[in-house]
């Protein structure tokens, strides 16, 4: 299951290094150089499953074969066998905590945002959950991977994807109108242009400059309301897509989703979500 992304390959080889380092040094000991087994990875808690590519290469990288998956994107309950796998037994005991590192974490995400969409649509059915940057150094292609797979948005992969100006853009160039002026001047046709801001009053300057998506930074559910009629009040609300971000969490997302605003980005997502629990087990020698 060799994966046709190089990035993938390389992180979980450099996974595998970390684990290991110059050897088992437990299954050296106790384990036959010969023995061979078939082993087993088991979901403890109920979820939806993300990881299963990367797990199965880091048996892979190690000799090991895999025998059976369940498809990454699937709900998974506890005793879900998601994973079954044969080769050397040192392999796969050497692989083990870097196959269910990779699965835990991802699918921890991929839960978290399962529910966040879950609880979104509910109440607005188009609005997009989307993750942000806020993502494990060196892990951020995995974590938002996951969040895809549990039904969200990649947002931004890198600071290359898109033109976002932020407040300290602004505080640089002196103001909204300026900083989308200058950008709009040089960016590619292909290329949105995001202005964050920070007051209600400010979505109007950054809708007459010719803004595509506008993030409401840190905004209580009242300010979005506000922002949102004054865009309605002189006819530019549908001009523009309107993001929220800040402070988004699984017990206010629905608040805010009732506003109508089209996207929700949560740095929740891939910073606090709770890991997703998974054991391996031998099931035959």
């Amino acid at each position: 299951m060799r994966s046709a992304v190089p990035l993938v390959e390389a992180k979980v080889r450099e996974a595998l290094a970390e684990d290991i380092g110059f050897g088992d040094l437990t299954s050296r000991l106790v384990v036959p150089e010969e023995a061979s087994a078939v082993a087993e990875i088991v979901a403890k808690e109920e979820g939806i499953l993300a990881g299963v590519e990367e797990a199965s290469l880091a048996f892979e990288l190690l000799g090991c074969r895999v025998l059976d998956t369940v498809k990454d994107g699937s709900r998974v309950r506890p005793g879900d066998v998601v994973l079954r796998v044969e080769g050397p037994a040192r392999a796969l005991l050497a692989a083990e905590r870097t196959a269910l590192n990779f699965l835990m974490r991802m699918s921890g995400i991929a839960t978290a945002t399962a529910e966040m969409v879950r609880r979104a649509r509910e109440v607005n059915p188009h609005v997009r959950i989307a993750a942000t940057r806020k993502t494990a150094p060196g892990l951020r292609y995995f974590d938002k991977k996951a969040v895809e797979l549990g039904g969200g948005d990649t947002h931004r992969l890198r600071l290359d994807d898109c033109v976002l100006i932020k407040d300290n853009h602004i505080a640089i160039v002196g103001s909204v109108a300026e900083a989308v002026k200058k950008a709009r001047e040089a960016v590619s046709f292909t290329k949105k242009i995001e202005v964050e801001v920070e007051r209600p009053e400010d979505v109007l300057e950054a809708a007459r400059a010719g803004a595509d998506i506008i993030m409401l930074d840190n905004f209580t559910v009242e300010e979005v309301k506000e922002a949102l009629a004054l865009l309605e009040e002189v006819g530019l609300r549908s001009k523009v897509l309107v993001e929220i971000s800040g402070r988004i969490r699984p017990d206010n997302v629905a608040d805010y989703a009732k506003t109508g605003v089209d996207i929700i980005s949560s740095g929740y997502l891939t910073h606090s979500a709770k890991a997703l629990d998974f054991s391996m087990r031998i099931a035959s020698g």
